[in-house]
């Protein structure tokens, strides 16, 4: 498209914008017609352990929205010399789950709680039992029943559950909306009918009516929306809040907000059946589209939905790629203290591909990169742990290897669980978040550990805000009765190219004798957590 096309397209608000709140970063991308970035803008933010909890402050949500919002029309108008006024349409998503409780003039009652948390466990395993589906220690559901548990005094004046995307699309719509994906991390999803399960509602309720609370849990919850559905337009207030220069004009259209998860699968091109993605972050989680149900229920495997309702089978690990640069972070230190200056991005890359060096199982080494619980293997602390042996082949290259197997050693033992008892087929998985964007390494550190074709598309450095601004222009832009695989197939991704690397049967082999350590190693950490909270280090 010509840069006057380009013009005018922004002018006349041909155009979607995405936000997304991840866990390091708020980006805003603004697309055209053709879902080409035209503009972004950002916000770096970082979680803070307040009184026992994992939150970001409110008054970062509200600066960091603005702030992502801000850069991007500053883009606009460097790139166009166009003060942005409208767009054709809007969507938010954000980290999914988590626990966002306000009353009834719409005050947070407590801090935002986010899916990092691991202090719900006696509540997921309580819902568990009593749904016979796993209610997994993110989800909001769990995070209102322990508050419940724990008799909390603000409990009874809950007026609105949510998510951090439903917050924001509540602020700047007022109407109490959420993407069916995003709302499958609340509570459990009836796939016939694409809304809360009304039988586990009843169960829920009836467990709680001893309480005397004077709400329905299903009052509580913002109302289900399917992905190319209008969800609400912005308010004269939502403008302001967004925009506080006041350019920007109300009226504009919102699609449903969406879960991170959801925004990875529409943004790696995975919701047809049989097709996953892993998202790689603070956080990693697989997402795979399922032909059938489990057989039964498992503790490691949520099962969440498309944002067009399909069931998927998520492995979610809490933590991925906290520790590594923390790591990195301590060699960048040792170089500046040598007097070097080293680009970030370079130092990275030198230490990725220094993996590719390595013993083909680490050497011998183990890591355990718990920078926070760790819900798949049980751990409620974060305990960061390596460990080596005399027998141990300690140099940079294993060490960098064992601390990338690491990263996917919790998700690993949850997919085994799908692959192996489930027997669910995996034609190949699409992969995207920071840790790819040195070519190669990752993917050939996924490719050993999930034993399957991981294809990186050019698309993939665009990441969630892409994905959301893909769903907000699907609702505007898709034909009658078009489905969103096909919108996707057809008109998004028809043309982007990718790169796929195959298992490396060397890098397979290497990968399942550090697992095997990993698996035999996890009485190590979970002794380790012991020693510190008995001798009162905590």
């Amino acid at each position: 498209m010509s840069q006057l096309d380009l013009k005018e397209a922004i002018t006349k608000g041909a155009t979607s914008l995405g936000i997304e709140f991840g866990s390091t970063r708020i980006k805003a991308v603004l697309i055209d017609d053709r879902f080409e970035t035209i503009a972004s803008g950002s916000y770096e933010w970082e979680n803070l352990l307040k009184d026992g909890y994992w939150t970001y402050n409110q008054e970062d949500i509200i600066t960091g929205l603005q702030t992502a919002y801000r850069e991007m029309k500053q883009d606009v108008e460097q790139k166009y010399g166009i003060t942005l006024r409208t767009v054709g349409s809007i969507g938010f998503s954000a980290m999914m789950h988590g626990y966002i409780a306000l009353d009834r003039a719409g005050e947070l009652l407590v801090p935002f709680r986010t899916w990092r948390n691991a202090t719900t466990g006696a509540a997921a395993r309580e819902l568990t039992d009593l749904l016979q589906f796993n209610i997994p220690e993110r989800w909001s559901i769990a995070h209102l029943y322990q508050a419940i548990l724990n008799e909390e005094v603000h409990v009874p004046r809950i007026d609105h559950l949510t998510t951090l995307a439903g917050y924001i699309h509540w602020l700047l719509t007022g109407n109490k909306a959420i993407g069916i994906g995003d709302a499958s991390g609340i509570f459990p999803i009836d796939e016939s009918t694409h809304n809360y399960h009304p039988s586990m509602i009843r169960q829920f309720d009836e467990q709680i009516a001893g309480k005397g609370y004077p709400w329905k849990v299903e009052d509580l919850l913002p109302k289900v929306y399917l992905a190319g559905e209008n969800a609400g337009t912005l308010t004269e207030a939502g403008a302001k809040l967004l925009d506080p220069s006041q350019d920007l004009q109300a009226g504009i259209p919102l699609c449903p907000p969406e879960g991170d998860a959801g925004t990875g699968m529409v943004a790696t091109n995975s919701v047809r059946k049989r097709t996953g993605n892993i998202s790689v972050g603070t956080s990693v989680f697989a997402m795979i589209v399922l032909e059938k149900e489990l057989s039964k229920v498992y503790p490691e495997i949520d099962m969440v939905t498309t944002p067009d309702g399909s069931p998927v089978g998520m492995v979610h690990a809490n933590n991925c790629s906290s520790d590594i640069n923390a790591w990195v972070g301590l060699f960048r230190e040792f170089s500046q203290a040598m007097g070097y200056e080293v680009d970030n991005a370079k130092l990275f890359s030198v230490l990725f591909n220094k993996a590719l060096e390595a013993d083909p199982d680490g050497g011998g080494l183990l890591s355990y990169g718990y920078y926070s619980g760790e819900n798949i293997t049980g751990l409620e602390k974060g305990r960061p742990l390596f460990v080596r042996s005399p027998e141990s082949n300690f140099n940079l290259a294993n060490f960098m290897r064992t601390h990338l197997f690491s990263a996917f050693g919790a998700l690993k033992l949850g997919m085994d669980i799908l692959t192996e008892e489930e027997n669910v087929a995996i034609d190949s998985i699409l992969a995207h978040g920071g840790l790819f964007k040195t070519p190669v390494v990752g993917q050939r550190i996924v490719a050993a550990a999930m034993n399957v074709p991981v294809s990186v598309m050019s698309t993939a450095g665009e990441g969630g805000a892409w994905g959301m601004a893909l769903l907000a222009s699907y609702m505007i832009n898709k034909d009658q009765e078009e489905s969103l695989d096909v919108f996707l197939e057809q008109k998004v991704f028809n043309d982007v190219e990718g790169v796929e690397v195959a298992p490396d049967a060397s890098d397979v082999k290497g990968f399942e004798a550090f697992i095997e350590r990993y698996r035999s190693g996890l009485a190590i950490e979970q002794s380790a957590v012991d020693h510190l909270v008995e001798n009162g280090r905590e």
